[in-house]
């Protein structure tokens, strides 16, 4: 009877351990502002809903390629201008409502308005015509063939809400994904629970929750305390050696969409002179940025532009670390004796300790440099929406984001006609030689003219236990698709 029961216990003891493995903790660096990625500009919002909770009509991998979402399958004109979407049926959102075709017109719809909150409408602008033919069917029409168009409405930007449950998606998001939104407490985690009425394949995760954990000291603590599972985007590179040691655990560096640059208001003085941005240039030493900031676990950049893309040009030699060339160009500018900025900086680890670095840098040639540290809603605010700084630090994550640089509305603001052009015929290109030869054209311009200072690639460092399967090695976008994690020891 005896060995009977411990036989029993081992077998019930097994079945919990498996159900607790199927559930997993996620390290979360920044907590979303809110959970609609069709409303706000914010990250951390894709990291938590992108491809769990939300869908698109198609979905980016980790590899940066266009899979099938929503729309099983489409078909391209000849002329590169309308896109037949095939959808996939029997699909209902989480709230038990019905998707079709009808939902996609309505979300293109909402997003491309003119009181739209979305961070992206640039994505929809091509479109001129959105026809439905049947619930399973629908043709979208461009006034212009646009290369990226695909990939566009791969971004969370572009995910399908119903039109019942989108003004409540904000704060209890709804959607067609694998993964249903449970419950959100304020400043400690987001738990998601498996969709048992999925329309794609099941999830292998009973449940998710993203812990948000701001410091990065409590970050090493909580993994090595068994807290969290995984941190798919660790915030402190320079004790990724500690996990590296240790064999319950995996480090994978990969590579993210992030350029991160000294973004600089083009049009405040001194900045609006091509001299002083010049001198900046010549005064940052990348290399030093990247060992003492991120202790090496990044690649130098010359503009704003992926290395990882095909289309990319090393042009870190343009402006090399030069503190005569740097002091002569603020002479030229009138500004021999130097003058006094700004430093704005969000609070991400790397934006700080990149900062402290510049603001020493700067200081070489004689810019002092005033630090004001900032939490996001003040950085916003600020530095995004009103251009109320000098200078500041950040990491562009959205992938292929150049374009912005067309726009002398976004928060550097530059207005350069030439450039200007450059991005209007990459949006008429239906030839790749040529997109490819404009790209290339773009890059140079805005590195030539100095725009921004740019400084390095951010690298993915990924930590997680052994066993833990099917995270995300790169962030062409960001997201943490789950739909295909799961932990080992719980099979």
């Amino acid at each position: 009877m005896l060995r009977a029961f411990l036989i029993l216990l081992t077998v019930v003891l097994t079945h919990v351990t498996a159900l607790a493995q199927s559930n997993i903790n996620i390290g979360l660096q920044l907590e979303p502002p809110n959970l609609d990625p069709t409303s706000g500009a914010a990250a951390a919002i894709d990291e938590v809903v992108y491809g769990n909770i939300f869908e698109g009509l198609v979905r980016i991998d980790e590899y940066g390629e266009v899979q099938a979402g929503l729309a099983l399958y489409w078909e391209v004109s000849t002329d590169g201008r309308s896109y037949l979407f095939h959808l996939a049926e029997g699909v209902t959102f989480h709230d038990g409502t019905e998707f079709d075709a009808r939902d996609v017109r309505y979300s293109i719809d909402r997003a491309r308005a003119s009181n739209s909150t979305n961070a992206k409408k640039y994505i929809f602008e091509p479109i001129a015509l959105i026809d439905v033919f049947d619930a399973a069917t629908i043709m979208i029409t461009l006034d212009r063939a646009h290369p990226d168009f695909l990939f566009n409405l791969g971004l969370g930007d572009a995910v399908i809400v119903g039109e019942e449950s989108s003004a409540s998606n904000a704060f209890y998001p709804v959607g067609t994904g694998p993964f249903k939104f449970e419950r959100w407490v304020r400043g400690d985690s987001i738990k998601l629970s498996r969709n048992e009425n999925y329309w794609g394949a099941p999830p292998r995760l009973e449940a998710a929750t993203f812990k948000i954990i701001t410091d990065p000291l409590s970050a090493y603590t909580a993994m090595m305390a068994g807290d969290i599972d995984t941190f798919p985007n660790y915030p402190a590179p320079e004790n990724l050696f500690l996990f590296d040691r240790d064999p319950d655990f995996e480090v994978i560096v990969g590579l993210t969409a992030g350029e991160t640059i000294l973004s600089t208001n083009n049009q405040k003085a001194p900045f609006d002179n091509i001299l002083v941005r010049k001198a900046m240039a010549h005064a940052i030493n990348r290399d030093e940025l990247i060992d003492g900031a991120m202790f090496g676990n990044a690649e130098p950049i010359g503009s704003h532009f992926a290395p990882s893309h095909p289309d990319y040009v090393d042009l870190t030699g343009l402006y090399p670390h030069d503190l005569n060339k740097a002091r002569a160009y603020l002479k030229e500018a009138g500004l021999e004796d130097g003058f006094t900025a700004s430093l704005k900086l969000p609070p991400p680890i790397y934006a700080r300790r990149t900062g402290e670095l510049i603001a020493s840098q700067l200081g070489k040639i004689g810019i002092k440099v005033e630090i004001e540290n900032m939490e996001w809603a003040q950085w916003i605010d600020q530095v995004l929406r009103n251009r109320n700084y000098d200078l500041t630090v950040v990491s562009h994550v959205e992938p292929m984001d150049i374009n912005i640089y067309a726009n002398p509305n976004y928060y550097f603001g530059y207005d350069n006609e030439e450039f200007q052009n450059v991005m209007a015929r990459i949006n008429v290109s239906a030839d790749q030689a040529q997109t490819s030869a404009l790209y290339k054209q773009a890059q140079r311009k805005i590195a030539e003219d100095a725009v921004n200072g740019y400084l390095y690639q951010q690298g993915k460092y990924g930590v997680w236990k052994r066993g833990v399967k099917g995270m995300w090695r790169n962030y062409p976008i960001r997201a943490n698709d789950l739909r295909d994690v799961y932990m080992e020891d719980g099979e």
